[in-house]
């Protein structure tokens, strides 16, 4: 009856997504919140909740061990420790109004309170770092070398003028050696990149140099993989209920031709797709040896739903736990870095657009169960909680922060009215950007 309900969960993406990212949610808000719980226990504050999802109204399940309710919400938004005399989401006014009891947050001195509001983020933090480093002690990493890939990389035509050329190879970025090329569109996009050498196809090294503000011209330009690997056009495999799906295409069919124009390579397919501005086509494919033909209309995402084979080889680097540890925290930190970096991205009229909420977060899990993708998802995830609580909007983790640095420094307590007011803003903010944020993956998938 298990080995059932397995398959039936692993031969349905939706549900296989679905059961990734409650798991992985369910995870990250209960470690976060034991990152607030344990620092106030050892401080003596009292905590009167400890709650999985939020209680509108009702529990699901709830508890009551010593002074603390333990409970599971119905409303999967998130989690919460609700702390005595501390002024949070629960607005609760009446508490305040009392005199400062010697076991509530208020009375604690800054420094105590300081690190219980930093206790969640650090574990967020901290976590993402250690699953990362059991990612690289129990499957290594996979790579992608310049030996691996001896047709090298399909160049965008914007790149070209640098003296990019089709058949390039990636050596070096910045005089580095560059073990896995596959990561060169990101280095581009996201960090310092000054010069990228690469071996050309007539056997030259060049050293290119690129502009400072290359990753801005990518965004503005909306040519996000630059370099994308030469391919040939054989389908390897079709996604269901998608364009090629429809149109009858099936894995092994190898593509001739796009609107009479001759392909050899996948990255020609693709350009012709991008360019019919989601205009009928037809391709003729070759399928056991008889050549057929199908109109087919590339959809919003001028995509096709369909992959190619691949026709280079992926290795995988495996390290001691020794080593482990060292890939995982440089892993860690480069996509704490990363995510930092093209944050800003999301302030943009384009940025706005592409903000996603949970079933943004959910298409980030792999369709079919996957250990491995669901704990790299589950990292990444926490690493952006991380960062996204300590931001200084009030009523995140980084908002109290910013009042008791504040206070630190000047030596001066804001007034709890205040507090009320900045958490009620705050609290209007997050909400309308997870509506917000929630609102785009619904149009997406209404009319996208």
């Amino acid at each position: 009856m298990c080995d059932l309900k397995f398959e039936a969960l692993r031969m349905d993406p939706f549900i296989v997504k679905a059961v990734q990212l409650l798991l992985s949610l369910s995870l990250l808000i209960v470690l976060h919140e034991l990152g607030h719980f344990i620092p106030a226990k050892l401080f003596k504050t009292r905590v009167e909740k400890f709650f999985l999802f939020f209680d509108v109204k009702f529990a699901l399940f709830k508890k009551k061990i010593g002074g603390t309710v333990y409970g599971i919400g119905w409303l999967p938004l998130g989690g919460y420790v609700k702390i005595s005399g501390m002024i949070d989401e629960s607005m609760d006014k009446e508490q305040m109004e009392k005199p400062p009891e010697p076991w509530e947050f208020r009375s604690k001195p800054a420094w105590q309170r300081l690190i219980i509001m930093l206790g969640g983020v650090t574990v967020n933090l901290v976590l993402g770092f250690l699953i990362y480093m059991m990612i690289m002690f129990v499957w290594g990493k996979n790579y992608v070398g310049p030996d691996e890939m001896p047709e090298g990389f399909a160049v965008a035509e914007e790149f070209k003028q640098y003296g990019f050329k089709d058949g390039d190879r990636v050596l070096q970025i910045n005089g580095e050696d560059l073990q896995n090329s596959d990561e060169v569109n990101r280095y581009l996009f996201m960090r310092d990149v000054n010069s990228i050498t690469v071996l050309h196809q007539n056997g030259q090294e060049e050293v290119i140099e690129v502009p400072e503000n290359i990753g801005e011209q990518m965004w503005e330009q909306g040519v996000m993989l630059p370099f994308v690997p030469i391919q040939n056009p054989v389908i390897d495999s079709v996604a269901p209920g998608k364009v090629a799906s429809i149109a009858g295409l099936q894995k092994g069919d190898s593509i001739i031709s796009l609107n009479e124009q001759e392909i050899g390579y996948w990255h020609e397919a693709r350009a012709l797709i991008q360019q019919s501005e989601n205009k009928e086509l037809e391709l003729v494919f070759k399928r056991d040896n008889e050549i057929k033909s199908v109109m087919v209309s590339p959809d919003e995402e001028g995509m096709l739903g369909f992959a190619v084979k691949r026709n280079y080889e992926i290795k995988n680097q495996e390290y001691s736990f020794v080593e482990s540890i060292k890939q995982g925290f440089d892993y860690g930190y480069w996509t704490l870095h990363d995510y930092v970096a093209q944050f800003k991205y999301v302030f943009t009229q384009k940025g706005a657009t592409q903000l996603g909420g949970f079933g943004a977060i959910g298409d980030m899990f792999p369709d079919t169960w996957n250990w491995k993708g669901f704990w790299h998802t589950t990292a990444l995830i926490s690493i952006i909680l991380a960062f996204m609580n300590i931001l200084p909007i009030p009523a995140l983790d980084g908002g109290h922060v910013m009042f008791l640095l504040y206070e630190m420094i000047t030596g001066r307590k804001p007034n709890d009215k205040f507090m009320e007011v900045a958490q009620m803003v705050g609290f209007f903010i997050l909400i309308a950007l997870v509506l917000y944020a929630n609102g785009n993956d619904v149009y997406r998938w209404l009319f996208e």
